[in-house]
């Protein structure tokens, strides 16, 4: 039986999403796709996680967003980084980066 992944907090779900539309714009559902692929399949995130985020990330500046035809030729929005959010991914990957070394520190000698 295949386990559930975890939810996602918040902070995580951020550095996610700025980290997956770094290199490329993707539309809501590719983002989900992309982490899910570049996890192997052990991270989902859900649509009701997911665009709020996506809004909410706009609404600060860190992503901008434009309406495009996707692959299937639909009409999509296309999210891709702001100078900020290139910024905010920066400093977001390296505060996870020294919070999980001490994660991983305690769960060692603890």
């Amino acid at each position: 039986m295949a386990k559930t992944p975890p939810a996602l907090p918040q902070a995580a779900l951020e550095l996610l999403v700025l980290r997956a539309v770094a290199n490329e714009p993707l539309h809501g559902y590719g983002i989900a796709v992309r982490l899910h692929q570049t996890s192997d399949e052990l991270l989902r995130v859900e649509e009701g996680s997911l665009y709020p985020a996506l809004h909410r990330l706009e609404q600060e500046g860190l992503l901008r967003s434009e309406w495009q035809a996707s692959e299937t030729n639909r009409r999509a929005r296309y999210y891709s980084l702001t100078a900020r959010g290139r910024r905010r991914l920066i400093e977001q990957q390296e505060n996870w980066e020294r919070l999980t070394e001490g994660v991983a520190r305690v769960l060692r000698f603890a």
